[in-house]
């Protein structure tokens, strides 16, 4: 698909498959909707938010559509990292700066569950396909590197969840 998109030279509907891709798969991964569920219960015996069903269901899918919304963008970025040719060490030293700086603010129930919401991202769904994606862009852009440019979308992938997680616990805890 991004492929066809690249070859057409239509930017728009890449950057639209990219945001839905990342967003869909994220959305799905079997492991973010464990791990939201479990982050929704110990909220709940925590005295964080109410323990009914409805506040667990909503803080659950709220953290998840946080995470889907934040891996879209994720590779949003990464897509047009690739279209520019941006040299992808300062978007990560930049991303982890701005971690680093949320995690001193963020309230300190939210941290754990940010840093592993991370590392979920990364899993069965997303992995395949973001890197298809990436390797398959850098292939049809003339000057990129599929080895060099292709890869790079699993730390975006990564890295937003943290930060969009903490803002996400801003909201809720403060």
């Amino acid at each position: 698909m991004a492929y066809a998109l690249a070859k057409k030279g239509s930017i728009f509907w890449l950057l639209l498959f990219a945001f839905s891709l990342g967003f869909s798969t994220t959305i799905a991964e079997p492991a973010l909707i464990a791990v939201a569920a479990e982050a929704a219960d110990m909220a709940g015996k925590g005295g964080l938010i109410d323990p009914d069903e409805k506040s667990l269901t909503t803080y659950a899918l709220g953290l998840r559509i946080s995470v889907a919304f934040s891996v879209g963008l994720a590779i949003l970025v990464g897509v047009i990292r690739i279209l520019k040719g941006w040299p992808i060490h300062f978007l990560i030293i930049g991303g982890y700066t701005v971690v680093m700086l949320m995690t001193t603010i963020a309230p300190e129930e939210i941290i754990g569950i940010a840093y592993d919401a991370g590392g979920v991202t990364t899993s069965t769904i997303t992995v395949p396909l973001v890197a298809a994606l990436g390797v398959g862009l850098a292939s049809t852009i003339r000057g990129r590197s599929p080895l060099i440019d292709g890869f790079g979308l699993i730390a975006f992938a990564s890295l937003l969840p943290m930060i969009f997680v903490m803002a996400y616990g801003l909201l809720i805890f403060h």
